[in-house]
């Protein structure tokens, strides 16, 4: 008796399962992998995110009523400098950088997506054209980039001894604002949460931060 053999038509039924089912599986592995790498991605945007969130966070917390600069023509002087896109501020280094104490630091958002900060000795009687110049010397520090939108909020008290409205700009340089909003979008991972930092030692009258005396704001 003869073995009975596939026919062709047997044959290319069971080549087109295989490849149905190996399509399937190939399928199913690329999403898996995509599943995981977006997870992986999602994942690093969330640290980098908490990772600048608490530097910018300790930096700001701790930032001081240093002067870092003077208008020798006014002898008006400059605790705290803030726009939209740059803040300049006297406060502790990172312990990591080594050399420790109050620097004058600028934190600055350009218009390629990053988020730097540069650093440089706090000088009462230096000029605010000689603190422009000796920031312009100093190596920036990258914090983020892939940013979209970075901005810097300010607000103080108010004539009432309450919280005024968030500022863009905050002009009363020679107080520190009693509290700074950093709002970031990123070009993946969309909005950030927004950072709100209080100033621990902010001081001045209505407009600025803590009032004199230890008289606490009357929050809304």
């Amino acid at each position: 008796m003869r073995a009975r053999g596939f026919t062709l038509l047997e044959v290319l039924v069971a080549l087109v399962l295989l490849a149905a089912g190996l399509a399937l599986a190939f399928a199913t592995l690329r999403s898996s992998i995509a599943v995981v790498a977006r997870g992986e991605d999602m994942a690093q945007a969330s640290e980098r995110m908490r990772a600048v969130h608490g530097y910018l966070r300790a930096r700001l917390a701790s930032a001081q009523p240093i002067v870092f600069a003077t208008d020798r023509g006014t002898l008006r002087q400059a605790r705290f400098l803030g726009t939209p896109q740059r803040m300049r501020f006297v406060s502790d280094l990172p312990d990591y950088l080594g050399y420790g104490g109050p620097y004058l630091h600028e934190l600055v958002a350009d218009d390629d997506g990053r988020l730097q900060v540069a650093f440089s000795v706090a000088r009462p009687d230096a000029s605010l054209e000689e603190v422009d110049l000796a920031m312009r010397g100093q190596r920036a520090e990258r914090l983020a980039d892939g940013l979209r939108v970075v901005r810097f909020r300010y607000r103080g008290l108010d004539a009432e001894n309450r919280l005024g409205p968030w500022q863009d700009r905050w002009e009363t340089s020679e107080m520190l604002p009693l509290q700074v909003k950093v709002e970031v979008e990123a070009v993946q991972g969309g909005r950030w949460p927004d950072l709100v930092v209080t100033l621990a030692r902010s001081e001045g009258g209505a407009g600025g931060g803590l009032l004199p005396g230890g008289a606490n704001p009357v929050l809304p």
